[in-house]
């Protein structure tokens, strides 16, 4: 994990969500999957809405305006985990 890598967010057109209480379901039109996913990937991915590349420091300031996030080191790690998988399924890619 390299908490310097850098991610991008797609198009929000090309992921459509539906939210269902503390479920977020995002269907990804390219691949025609639908994913269900929880907090914190919605807010993550609401943190990369307009498209500009961002690392999990990037995201960790993002999200540290509204949540308690915890030790810093820790919190950067779980963010670039979940950036890992977000880009292993396609919702995210590499910038």
């Amino acid at each position: 994990m390299d908490a310097q890598k850098t991610y991008r967010r797609d198009p929000a057109d090309r992921v459509t969500p539906c939210t269902l209480e503390d479920l977020t379901l995002l269907y990804h039109h390219a691949s025609g999957q639908t994913h269900m996913v929880i907090s914190p990937v919605p807010e993550l991915l609401a943190c990369m809405a307009d498209g500009v590349a961002m690392t999990a420091g990037d995201l960790h300031d993002c999200l540290a305006r509204d949540y308690d996030l915890g030790p810093r080191d820790a919190a950067e790690a779980e963010i670039a985990a979940h950036l890992d998988a977000l880009a292993s399924l396609g919702l995210v890619r590499p910038a």
